[in-house]
C-alpha cells in the first residue's frame, strides 16, 4: 500500500496485522482520485473509518488543506498517526480515536471531502450516509465518496444531497453523492 501521487507520492504506509481491515486497493483508490481529481486542492476532508489512513493520507498528499482521520479502534488510530508522520503530514491532520456515528453527531464543522469505507458486512455506510445528511456536516458543492460491496443498495438522501454516478470494479462500488449549494460565482 503506497500513496500514488502528491508531495507524498511512492511512500509505503504501515498496514494494520490480521484480517479485519480491508484497505482499498491500489486500482480503486487510482480510480477515486481520479474522478475527484479537481475537486481536491485547498479543501478539507474527512476519513471516517480511516483504517491506515490511506485515503486521507492521499487526499493530504494531493493538496488538500486538512483532513480529519476517525477509526474506533486503537491500534488503527496509531497506524494512522504513524502514516502520517511517515508522509509529513502530521500538521494538516487530526486523528479521533472513537465510534464515527458519535463523532459524526457531535461533529460542529463542515467537510468539503467525505470519505466513507466502513467494513462490509455492516449498517454503518447507510448509518453514516443518514448522520451527515442529518447533521449536514458536508459543505455547499462537497463531495462524499462511499465505497460499498458492488451489490449494496445505498439510501436516497433527501436534498440537498444528490447520488451521482456509481463505478463498479469487480465486486467493489463506489457511488460518489454531492451536496448541492447556491450558484457559484
Amino acid at each position: 500500500m503506497r500513496v500514488i501521487s502528491g508531495s507524498s507520492r511512492g511512500r509505503k504506509l504501515k498496514e494494520l496485522p490480521g484480517m479485519d481491515t480491508r484497505p482499498t486497493t491500489d486500482k480503486v483508490k487510482e480510480s477515486l482520485f481520479n474522478i475527484i481529481q479537481f475537486e481536491i486542492e485547498g479543501r478539507r476532508a474527512l476519513d471516517l473509518f480511516g483504517g491506515t489512513g490511506q485515503l486521507g493520507i492521499e487526499a493530504l498528499s494531493r493538496g488538500a488543506v486538512h483532513c480529519t482521520f476517525v477509526d474506533a479502534r486503537r491500534d488503527a488510530a496509531a497506524v494512522i498517526r504513524d502514516n502520517l508522520r511517515l508522509c509529513g503530514l502530521n500538521e494538516h491532520a487530526r486523528v479521533v480515536q472513537g465510534d464515527a456515528l458519535s463523532f459524526l453527531s457531535s461533529c460542529r464543522e463542515k467537510f468539503d471531502l467525505i470519505f466513507l469505507d466502513p467494513p462490509y458486512q455492516t449498517q454503518l455506510l447507510e448509518d453514516s450516509m443518514e448522520a451527515i445528511a442529518k447533521f449536514d456536516i458536508l459543505s455547499e458543492h462537497g463531495i462524499m465518496v462511499c465505497e460499498s460491496a458492488v451489490e449494496k443498495v445505498l439510501p436516497t438522501l433527501a436534498a440537498p444531497y444528490v447520488q451521482g454516478r456509481e463505478y463498479r470494479y469487480g465486486k467493489i462500488k463506489l457511488t460518489v453523492f454531492h451536496r448541492a449549494g447556491s450558484e457559484r460565482e
